[in-house]
């Protein structure tokens, strides 16, 4: 199976939209609050290099930030 990290904060419309999509599809997902975990925060704007959530990172594939719901729907193939 696919590993599914998102890397979200709170109070986030498309963070909160992109959880949305792949629970209702049934994708399996880890969800990190990039608010909550300084690592995870400084892995994401350091490593990732994206300034902004949600960042959705697949193993094996691209990472990819914002609510792309295309790139989600994909997932589940």
């Amino acid at each position: 199976m696919t590993k599914v990290k998102v890397y979200t904060k709170n109070n986030c419309p498309q963070c909160d939209m992109t959880k949305m999509v792949l629970s209702s599809n049934s994708i399996e997902f880890e969800l990190i609050n990039v608010e909550q975990n300084e690592e995870a925060h400084d892995y994401v704007v350091n490593t990732l290099g994206f300034r902004s959530v949600p960042v959705v990172e697949v193993e094996g594939q691209e990472t990819f930030t914002g609510f792309q719901p295309d790139k989600l729907q994909e997932l589940k193939q």
